[in-house]
């Protein structure tokens, strides 16, 4: 029953629907999982095993929904009636949500059953998940190592078959970054593909998604989050068919642009995440496309600043709506060092500098993507280094502004897609010599993620990932080392 959380979540509602398996089983199967991880993998924050099984006993064969009696996790930034919403944080003390977010509910409309939320670093700051509230998670290839972040309790879940699949949500590479350490497949959609509401406005940097270990999963996914809901200020143009069609059919001769270049001053890449990204550009080409090396589109654009002045607000607005929750201006003591600072420095900020760094976000956008008109896509490394040890990046620490600035090198190729709006998605094409995954980016054309999902599942195909499994249990992996 635990291997049978490593198939997809199409195949698992097919077994579901044609009662090869019950939803109670599978559901069951999960909560067994958790339990029995859990303690190792430190994923949730909130286990639902009462309203799970309920919810699952309802759910009966032939169920037409998609996904109906599939196991999923929610990120603990998103509000999910009935549980707690901590962000990660003791300033949002024990909420109990009254409400499901906008994806919650179309994720329950697509009949997924919901086992409980999943840790993330406090108010969803940084690429690791260690937060004072909940302690480090573990990344099941390798126990003393981050699974990323910000959704890096959703990654860990997934990779250890805990589920098989959880929602994310991604700000700056809060999605792809624990795709690539856990050996996933995470896209980030195009801005206003899926809706931020109802408590949210449109965000400049933030989207919802999901979690998965194949390409196929994550575009049937994306069919039932995507779309317009009543009020939004605005959203990406539909496909022309469903994302789970388009995905699995030929994307024709591409052009795709290569490029190492982080954009930031100090970053490093590891050989191994080199490596990835040339053996990649070989392999699509092989498959027909059309590779070109090209300066990396951003060369020239100093955007840290602008993106911390944009970043840190939304943080802080988080902070603000915690502290009226407790009833009161939030103190130092309710949060870690890092969002403290983040709040300090979002204070100072005044309006007049946050409109303006908005402003010159949006017109080095616009200069990113006249870069990169002529291309379909642009091949990068997901991570500039190997999954970092758990202790090394988090929010706590005499001098926390160091540590988002080493974040910044951790993790310096993701930014750009959401200052972008531009669609990425990260593939674990490899595995490097240490046994862990091993994942190359791709950029896709403004609200293409039809053509992204297509050439990545034609690289699914050419080079499945899906048989490599790590050994949650003992922090390793169970396959030999790809070359």
């Amino acid at each position: 029953m635990a291997d049978l959380l490593f198939r997809s979540a199409t195949e698992l509602a097919e077994l579901v629907r044609e009662n090869e398996i019950s939803a109670t089983e599978l559901v069951q199967a999960s909560l067994d999982r958790i339990d029995e991880l859990e303690p190792a993998i430190n994923a949730f924050t909130h286990v639902a095993n009462e309203s799970a099984l309920a919810t699952a006993a309802e759910i009966k064969p032939g169920d037409p929904r998609p996904f109906a009696g599939v196991p999923i996790a929610i990120k603990d930034n998103r509000p999910v009636a009935g549980m707690p919403l901590t962000m990660g944080s003791d300033l949002f003390g024990e909420l109990i949500a009254q409400h499901d977010s906008f994806s919650v509910r179309r994720l329950r409309d697509a009949g997924f059953v919901i086992v409980g939320k999943t840790a993330l670093p406090e108010m969803a700051i940084l690429p690791t998940t260690e937060s004072r509230r909940n302690g480090p998670t573990r990344n099941p290839w390798a126990l003393d190592r981050t699974p990323g972040g910000s959704s890096g309790g959703s990654a860990a879940a997934v990779a250890a078959g805990m589920v098989p699949i959880a929602q994310g949500s991604d700000g700056g590479g809060s999605i792809r970054i624990p795709a690539a350490c856990c050996g996933l497949v995470g896209l980030k959609v195009a801005r206003g593909r899926i809706s931020p509401g109802p408590e949210l406005g449109q965000s400049f940097l933030s989207v919802d998604g999901v979690l998965t270990r194949t390409v196929a999963d994550t575009a049937a996914a994306l069919d039932a989050l995507a779309g317009y809901e009543p009020g939004d200020a605005n959203w990406a143009p539909p496909p022309p068919a469903p994302y789970a069609t388009l995905s699995a059919t030929d994307p024709g001769r591409l052009r795709i642009g290569v490029t190492l270049e982080p954009g930031l001053e100090g970053a490093a890449l590891d050989p191994i995440c080199k490596r990835a990204v040339r053996d990649a550009a070989e392999l699509l080409s092989s498959l027909g496309h059309e590779l070109e090396e090209v300066s990396a589109p951003w060369t020239g654009l100093d955007l840290l600043p602008d993106f911390t002045r944009a970043f840190g607000p939304m943080v802080s607005m988080t902070t603000m709506v915690g502290g009226r929750i407790a009833g009161r201006e939030p103190a130092q003591a309710d949060v870690e060092p890092l969002t403290w600072t983040l709040w300090r420095h979002a204070l100072e900020v005044s309006s007049m500098d946050f409109q303006a760094s908005l402003a010159r976000l949006e017109r080095a956008a616009r200069a990113i993507v006249a870069r990169t008109a002529q291309l379909d896509a642009v091949l990068t490394p997901a991570l500039a280094q190997r999954p970092v040890p758990i202790g090394e990046i988090t929010g706590l620490g005499p001098d926390p502004w160091a540590n988002y600035q080493r974040s910044a090198t951790f993790t310096p190729y993701t930014a750009i897609a959401n200052i972008t709006g531009l669609p990425a998605i990260s593939l674990p094409l490899y595995q490097g010599e240490d046994g862990l995954p091993t994942a190359v980016q791709l950029f896709g054309r403004p609200a293409a993620e039809p053509t992204l999902l297509q050439l990545a599942f034609q690289l699914e195909e050419a080079l499945p990932w899906s048989h490599r499994l790590p050994d949650p249990e003992h922090g390793a992996h169970r396959t030999g080392h790809d070359a």
